[in-house]
């Protein structure tokens, strides 16, 4: 099953996306997930360079590198139990906003668990909220 937003397949992550928040439905028993998931992820690798003197040194490289979002299918135990149990294309995958920021993903997936009330119903998958939030100015308003 491939994810959606407004209803529109997603092919491809807005070039600004940093990740985004979403949400997983069971369509059998309409048991939901709320979740959020990188775009990208930092890579470091090492190279090794000779300089003028002779001497060989190690110089790190950093890049990003494209998550596994196609193929994720959330971090829930019991989400993933059912899925292997009922199969992909028994659940829906939707995207609810694209963050620009890490830290916008963070605040947006917490608003949306807490407004949800994820850990006061059995309509959730969610078993904990773990939020860490940084910065004095997370959603900028253009």
């Amino acid at each position: 099953m491939q994810w959606t937003y407004q209803d529109t397949p997603v092919d491809q992550l807005p070039e600004d996306c940093v990740g985004f928040v979403y949400l997983i439905t069971n369509i059998i028993t309409g048991k939901k997930y709320i979740g959020k998931k990188l775009a990208k992820f930092a890579k470091t690798t090492t190279k090794t360079v000779t300089l003028k003197n002779g001497t060989k040194k190690k110089k790190k490289i950093r890049s990003k590198v494209d998550s596994d979002w196609r193929e994720y299918y959330g971090s829930s135990d019991a989400l993933t139990k059912d899925i292997d149990t009922l199969g992909k294309d028994n659940f829906k995958r939707e995207i609810l906003f694209y963050c620009k920021s890490k830290a916008e993903c963070s605040y947006i997936e917490a608003r949306e668990q807490f407004t949800h009330k994820v850990l006061e119903s059995h309509d959730y998958y969610n078993g904990h909220i773990a939020v860490r939030v940084h910065g004095s100015h997370i959603l900028k308003k253009t």
